[in-house]
């Protein structure tokens, strides 16, 4: 029993970089930190493999371990595109980043001068 307590915790670790790890190649691998038409040829990509394999699995669970998994709803459709998202996203937070300083610069000023008038004596 307490080489499982010992042993778990790497398990647990490796498994959990194992799982990153296919995450990071498989971005890297489909490319989709490039062009957004890629990005979007893998999202329906995706659509249409993930339903049929999670229904496989679903089946295989319930073969291994005699399990009446329920049927899994079926998954949103998504009619946008990832482009104009993505811009409206980076449009938005440079925007942001762009009146930061003088936000920041004019926030200061209201509050040294808040400051000021609570302290006069």
């Amino acid at each position: 029993m307490t080489m499982v307590v010992r042993v778990w915790p790497l398990m647990r670790f490796l498994i959990k970089g194992s799982v990153a790890g296919g995450a990071v190649y498989l971005v890297y691998d489909q490319e989709l930190l490039g062009p957004s038409d890629k990005s979007q040829a893998a999202l329906r990509k995706a659509e249409e493999v993930v339903p049929s394999a999670m229904y496989q699995f679903s089946q295989y669970v319930s073969e291994q371990t005699g399990l009446q998994i329920p049927q899994l709803p079926a998954p949103p459709k998504m009619n946008f595109t990832i482009r104009e998202s993505w811009n409206s996203g980076i449009i938005t937070v440079m925007s942001a980043l762009s009146v930061a300083p003088a936000k920041a610069r004019e926030y200061s000023r209201k509050g040294w001068e808040y400051v000021k008038e609570r302290t006069k004596w």
